[in-house]
């Protein structure tokens, strides 16, 4: 008895097969809207001085920004060949071999460097407090991101380790292994995949689903945390931290999980294994993704630190001027869920 689940067999990466339209892009599409609405949902509950205009260039700028960043991130540092070295125009050419690919390879922080960069340029500009949008942007994105994590799993791509508990699935586009290596034969015992005669078969193990891990934990757990912050942080920008913080957390922890790309392996390893990244971990072995968590951790308690001694510090619940060049009377945070509750209906 087979002690794994099969990868879903209906599923395919075409939304429509034979048309360039995946479910991966899709799953972006619906990430953005969701972070545009749960953010304008913040602008409204707290009559955030910013109007529709204002929002729409704000995610306009975001998007875009996030997109440069995440691409050229990936080219940079996840790509090993120098062929972006020799042709930077392929980092945005979305054709391979004469047919649609789009957009191959996209860095989660390389995506978080440039919607910092949008966040920071965009209120300078507009003389909005970047805390306080970054605050929004916060408890607005989580939610979002796992859609993106959906995606990759829709794509069957991104899957974690080779596992032998009853966690594990079937990934197709898995790498296979050959048969006659003890390991591979101890794990197809263990999950009860048959061992073929000939050890140069290659049998494809059971792996950890590490895309719906994170959507799971860097997405919804995430979003439940830091919404449930949002009417009781002790200081502007103290979501900002909050978010780099848990992100950071969860990311390093699940890429325990999660197989390291095959031409990177380890940034840092302390103690090696002759076996394969696809079956071992070491503790004291840390992956790319891990280690820009850890630098994200670190930025995020710092952030933390910073952000709670700066002047004008005190969060701002509702606010009750459409003006924001004039002095913004607040809404003590103190104040009882039904009091908030009469002014609102008041300002309606």
């Amino acid at each position: 008895m087979l002690l794994a689940a099969q990868f879903p067999s209906w599923l395919s990466p075409e939304i429509i097969p034979g048309l360039p339209f995946r479910w991966y892009g899709l799953m972006y599409v619906v990430a953005f809207g969701i972070a545009f609405l749960l953010y304008q949902w913040q602008v409204r509950e707290r009559h955030f001085p910013m109007n529709d205009d204002e929002l729409s260039g704000l995610f306009f700028w975001g998007i875009l920004a996030l997109i440069l960043g995440a691409r050229i991130f990936a080219a940079i540092v996840y790509e090993t060949s120098d062929i972006y070295r020799r042709q930077p125009s392929l980092v945005f050419w979305p054709f391979r071999d004469g047919q649609f690919t789009g957009l191959q390879g996209m860095s989660y922080h390389g995506g978080v460097i440039g919607g910092i960069l949008a966040i920071l340029i965009y209120a300078t500009v507009k003389r909005f407090d970047y805390r306080e949008i970054g605050d929004m942007f916060a408890a607005s994105i989580p939610l979002g991101y796992t859609f993106g994590r959906l995606g990759n799993f829709t794509n069957g791509e991104l899957y974690g380790r080779i596992t032998a508990t009853p966690l594990g699935m079937v990934f197709p586009q898995a790498r296979a292994y050959p048969a006659g290596l003890a390991w591979v034969q101890e794990v197809a015992e263990k999950t009860g995949i048959a061992i073929p005669s000939d050890p140069s078969s290659l049998l494809n193990l059971p792996r950890y689903p590490s895309q719906l891990y994170e959507a799971l934990f860097e997405g919804v757990i995430l979003w439940l945390i830091i919404w449930s912050l949002r009417n009781r942080k002790p200081f502007k920008g103290f979501l900002i931290g909050i978010y780099l913080l848990g992100y950071g957390l969860f990311r390093f922890i699940i890429e325990y999980f999660r197989e390291p790309d095959l031409d990177l392996g380890y940034r840092i390893q302390f103690i090696k294994t002759d076996l394969p990244t696809a079956i071992s971990h070491p503790l004291l072995s840390f992956s790319t993704g891990q280690v820009f968590s850890l630098v994200m951790m670190v930025i995020g308690v710092f952030w933390l630190i910073i952000a709670a001694g700066l002047p004008n510090r005190k969060p701002v619940l509702i606010y009750l001027s459409s003006d924001k060049n004039t002095p913004i009377p607040m809404v003590e945070r103190q104040a009882s869920r039904k009091s908030r509750r009469k002014l609102r209906k008041k300002l309606r």
